[in-house]
């Protein structure tokens, strides 16, 4: 990992969070994703599940976390069992943790190889009457194929058939909604290296320049900054391409006159980023763009000031439509009549801004977290509005991270990272 090791505490209270909501009687256990093959003898890089990391910090293939509280031996009520290590696997990969490591990293005392997992899962099973499954009922989920956990599921069932089973997900997605002040402070440095990113394309950018040119001075300036890269495949995308939303050939020329989009942002220790800016290709933005700018720029604004604690995510989402459709009668791109005569299910500014303005931000890009219950303080979300204008070729979307207070408006995590039209002008003519 490039990331500076974490405090185990973090994950030590997560951990008690979640065995506060489980049942009596109970253990639930969290698998590593699998290391994934591209074909031959090659695979994709480890993505390490989410899940086991919030628990455990534990960023390693083949590892396997069980919570349960009432075992009979104390020992046994946080185990890991991981990879055992030897000398082939260190020359040819890279030791993997050892128990010391493991310990140092997630808190967890009880430390056991891989091969010792079926005899004492078997023995904590004859103790517990629930089985907690770590499942993945995300609202956006887009699962296509069979994973480590399906596997360890299908089989768990097939040799318990008598224990009832529970899902993990509607307690994880209440506790990795609500962010401890040790993931803020890492969400706040995956923003960190962002603006780093940005700072630095402003002065690389000009007509001619390849979009995926300025995806490479983002990845440099994100792996320099001890990110793995990008937190989800960036969009750049300069003239039509902006207009589409999740554009990421990311293959063209930018043209001069041209509004860029980019849509990017830079994990740290698997916390994700997510900003975007649309600036003038040519460095200086024309009137027409400034006015459409301009009032992405105020529903930004407007949006930003309603997450507060108790604000409601469906009519969060209504409210900005409504600050939305006034932007865009200013702007000329809808009528009063298109309002009068909209639709409710898809009302007239949806012509022109399709998506919804704010989702959940931390170890996922979409993270978990709740949607039907009022917000709280310490959600983490995005505020993302944008406009669309496919006959003028021209998309503009603006978007930063902001935490949720107690009192008073969120806090903004890309405070720093430029966004009004004349320090974006300056910079990029400096």
């Amino acid at each position: 990992m490039k990331y500076l090791q974490i405090d185990a505490q973090l994950f030590i209270k997560n951990r008690k969070k979640f065995a506060a909501k489980m049942a009596p009687n109970s253990i639930a256990v969290f698998n590593s994703n699998d290391v994934f093959s591209t074909g031959a003898d090659s695979t994709l890089p480890f993505q390490q599940h989410r899940n086991i990391f919030y628990l455990s910090g534990v960023d390693q293939e083949e590892s396997i976390l069980v919570l349960c509280p009432s075992a009979a031996n104390k020992a046994h009520r946080e185990i890991l069992f991981l990879k055992e290590t030897n000398d082939h696997i260190a020359i040819w990969e890279g030791a993997k943790l050892n128990k010391k490591q493991a310990t140092e990293t997630s808190g967890v005392q009880s430390i056991y190889w891989l091969d010792e997992f079926d005899g004492i899962f078997e023995q904590l099973m004859a103790e517990v009457k629930t089985l907690y499954f770590n499942n993945n009922n995300h609202y956006r989920q887009a699962v296509e194929m069979e994973t480590r956990e399906d596997r360890f599921i299908k089989r768990t069932k097939e040799k318990f058939p008598n224990h009832k089973v529970d899902l993990s997900f509607p307690i994880i997605e209440a506790l990795r909604g609500v962010k401890e002040l040790e993931e803020i402070e890492l969400i706040q440095k995956a923003c960190n290296i962002t603006e780093k990113g940005f700072r630095r394309v402003l002065g690389f950018i000009k007509p001619g320049v390849m979009e995926f040119e300025i995806e490479a001075e983002y990845a440099h300036e994100f792996l320099k900054n001890r990110s793995k890269g990008f937190a989800y495949t960036p969009i750049i995308g300069s003239g039509f391409n902006a207009c589409v939303l999740h554009y990421i050939q990311n293959n063209q020329q930018c043209m001069a006159g041209d509004m860029l989009l980019m849509d990017v942002g830079a994990e740290y220790a698997n916390y994700s980023s997510d900003m975007t800016r649309t600036i003038p290709v040519s460095g200086h933005f024309t009137a027409r763009q400034k006015a459409v700018y301009q009032a992405v720029l105020n529903v930004k604004n407007e949006a930003t000031k309603m997450l507060v604690p108790g604000t409601i995510w469906e009519e969060y989402h209504r409210e900005v439509g409504k600050i939305m459709t006034s932007e865009l009668l200013g702007l000329g791109l809808i009528d009063k009549s298109d309002v009068q005569n909209e639709d409710p299910k898809w009302p007239a500014y949806k012509k022109y801004f399709m998506h919804g303005t704010s989702h959940h931000l931390g170890l996922d890009t979409h993270d978990f977290g709740a949607l039907k219950t009022p917000m709280v303080p310490n959600m983490v979300f995005t505020v993302e509005p944008g406009i669309y204008i496919q006959k003028e070729s021209m998309g503009i979307r603006l978007e930063d991270d902001v935490v949720i207070q107690s009192n008073g408006a969120p806090i903004n995590l890309m405070k720093n990272i430029p966004i009004e039209i004349e320090e974006i002008e300056t910079l990029m003519n400096t």
